[in-house]
């Protein structure tokens, strides 16, 4: 039996909301982290990264609760996410609707990528990639294929994590073996077709919504092959309210980690059920 825990993209709130959802699941005895597979889109490529640092998961849940001293919000720009709306509509394949974006990303950069480097290696415990199979996804900004960087893949970690977070009109493609790469949420806001053959899979998803020809979390999961055992966590309406208008503002960042854990409580049957034996 092969399990896989797969977790999606949803900007700070969403590290910190996904964090709060595997702590008290893990408190209530279902952990989540011991999973066979994980993959990790955007924020969830941070979150993965650290839950398989050998940092215990409390100590991690508790870092997301402290004052943002220092840190900015930021926020995608209204004409930014028209742009990319629009790109996936009219586009019906949906590697040329990644790669339009991907021409819009590089174009509209203007933060310094060494700085935002910095930012990133900041967030991760350790900068080696861990013996568990830990995916990140990132997006070709070039081509808009989407890749799934492993152990193997011969990517740094830190490289890796920083491509899977470059969200478009916010933050610069990251450079890899000389080509550009832009947030793996760009291709779905969680890849849960990268777990494709588990027997188990459970999704945490701060963002369960899809575009044009983009599925969404929630129908991925649904496409699956081999009928698994399947489990979709979605922020319920106080997660939502601690989250926000903006995914990127430090200052939700630990109300959206608190809603997570009280959330736990709600969804711990519905995971159990898909986790365990």
């Amino acid at each position: 039996m092969r399990r896989a825990l797969v977790l999606g993209g949803g900007g700070l709130t969403g590290i910190g909301w996904e964090l709060g959802i595997l702590s008290g699941l893990c408190e209530a005895g279902v952990d989540l982290t011991d999973a066979d597979l994980i993959v990790g889109t955007s924020a969830g490529s941070v979150v993965g990264a650290q839950i398989t640092s050998g940092v215990a998961l409390e100590t991690l849940f508790t870092r997301q609760l402290a004052a943002p001293n220092g840190e900015v919000a930021a926020r995608l720009p209204r004409r930014a996410l028209a742009r990319m709306v629009w790109a996936f509509l009219r586009e019906r394949d949906p590697a040329r609707a990644r790669a339009r974006i991907g021409r819009l990303a590089h174009a509209s950069s203007t933060a310094s990528l060494t700085e935002r480097r910095a930012v990133i290696a900041a967030r991760l415990p350790s900068h080696d990639w861990p013996e568990r199979d830990l995916r990140v996804t990132a997006v070709d900004a070039r081509s808009g294929r989407r890749e799934a960087f492993g152990r193997d893949s011969g990517v740094p970690l830190l490289d890796a994590v920083l491509a899977s977070c470059a969200v478009p009109g916010v933050w610069p493609p990251a450079v890899i073996g000389g080509r550009l790469f832009i947030d793996g949420g760009v291709g779905s806001a969680a890849n849960v077709d990268v777990a494709a053959g588990c027997d188990r899979v459970v999704v945490l998803a701060p963002i369960d919504a899809g575009a044009g020809p983009v599925p969404s979390p929630s129908e991925q999961l649904a496409d699956l092959p081999g009928a698994p055992r399947t489990a979709l966590v979605v922020p319920d309406a106080a997660a939502r309210e601690a989250i926000g208008a903006n995914p990127l503002d430090p200052a939700r960042r630990a109300p959206a980690a608190r809603a997570g854990r009280a959330q736990a409580a709600a969804v711990l049957d519905q995971v159990r059920a898909a986790w365990n034996d």
